[in-house]
């Protein structure tokens, strides 16, 4: 007996109908992560009937115990679940490629004209809301991820790692998770076969930070983004807390502007937020790096719940794996928490270094807007946009 009930559909859904379906979310699936989410289960289970919801629920759960983003991995589950490996290819493609292709006309646009005040005024703008964006992930994120006293020591630590001791934030939150979870076992003398997974994971990953290369090419980026899509747990924002480290100060690749430019763009367009991986690529190396960026952050994902799939309910069932992912979570809040620090001192200034009332009015606004009146991300982009473009900022 599994933990997943079957589907509720009495006939087998069609690729036509899944791709037609994924197409159309990518297209539409603005707000984040969570509105992805909401979406598909508006459509899978109230209008078409092709789930049940705690079918669905234990999707949602299955993502949370495998790396990779969370929108883009439910949606692969999804096409496994009603075709199997055929149909996880059709909707994890269909969900990420059109927003690809809209990323790039974006990311080609912006370093083709990049310097017009416009382009520029509009891009400072939206910068203050996607800071706001990323701290209201943290601040939702904190109540669960810090649900005790040794999950808020290991917040604390990461802050002290991921700050003052310059540690990158991959092995912040690999190492939390690790530690969180060996100290459970010990403490309760519970051990399980999930934390081999977490052991192998830390013992045979490369390591993400590497010497800064004088010329960086297609492959260069395949290879990182590749191990970031294989450590990635929690939503794309999480993203920008693992790269921020790796492409800004360690590499050098980006400057912090470019990377908030690339966040600002992944925002700008639906369908998974880690499409940024695309900008950044295209950004560093042209149109090879973009595609090279863009599949190795997404393989491991199509990889993972292929894999894993049928031992979802085993892994669910490992005290291991469950406390790894807690303490991955305390780690991640506090390497949301120092990107939002780091990145705040680029986007609250004007291009002469000042710092900008503005900039801090809007994101003061987008808080509010955020916490108070969950308003969708996208109207508070669109809006710090407008802003933006008519103070003619830069």
């Amino acid at each position: 007996m599994t933990l997943v009930e079957p589907p509720i559909t009495r006939e087998r859904v069609s690729y036509a109908a899944l791709a037609r379906l994924f197409l159309r979310l990518s297209l539409l699936a603005f707000g984040g992560p969570v509105a992805h989410v909401a979406m598909m289960d508006d459509e899978l289970i109230v209008r078409r009937r092709w789930l049940s919801r705690p079918h669905f629920l234990d999707l949602l759960a299955a993502t949370n115990l495998i790396p990779g983003p969370n929108s883009t991995e439910v949606a692969i589950h999804v096409g496994y679940t009603l075709r199997g490996v055929s149909g996880a290819l059709v909707t994890g493609f269909c969900f990420i490629f059109p927003a690809f292709v809209l990323t790039m006309i974006l990311a080609v646009l912006y370093v083709a004209s990049g310097a017009i005040p416009q382009v520029e005024s509009l891009l400072w703008g939206i910068k203050p809301a996607i800071i706001a964006i990323i701290a209201v992930a943290a601040y939702r994120l904190a109540p669960a991820a810090l649900a005790n006293t040794a999950l808020v020591v290991l917040f604390v630590g990461g802050l002290v790692a991921a700050g003052p001791l310059d540690i990158p934030e991959v092995l912040v939150m690999v190492g939390s998770g690790l530690l969180y979870a060996v100290y459970r076992a010990l403490r309760d003398r519970v051990a399980s076969s999930g934390g081999l997974l977490a052991v192998g994971l830390l013992v045979f990953l490369p390591p993400a930070a590497q010497a800064v290369l004088t010329s960086v090419t297609a492959g260069d980026l395949f290879w990182y983004f590749l191990r970031i899509g294989a450590v990635l747990f929690g939503t794309g924002y999480v993203l920008i807390a693992y790269i921020q480290q790796d492409l800004v100060v360690t590499f050098g690749w980006l400057t912090a502007q470019q990377l908030l430019d690339a966040v600002a763009i992944g925002q700008l367009t639906p369908g998974p937020v880690s499409t940024t991986a695309a900008v950044v690529g295209y950004i560093v190396a042209g149109f090879s790096g973009a595609v090279a960026a863009t599949v190795g952050m997404f393989l491991p994902s199509f990889l993972l719940v292929i894999l894993t799939a049928p031992l979802i309910p085993k892994m669910r069932r490992s005290r291991f794996m469950g406390d790894f992912l807690s303490g991955v979570n305390a780690g991640v809040v506090a390497a949301i928490l120092i990107t939002v620090l780091m990145l705040a001192n680029e986007a609250f200034r004007t291009a002469d270094g000042v710092l900008s009332p503005l900039a801090l009015l809007l994101f003061a606004l987008a808080l509010v807007g955020l916490i108070r009146f969950r308003l969708n991300a996208t109207w508070l982009i669109v809006a710090g946009a407008l802003v933006g473009l008519l103070s003619g900022q830069a």
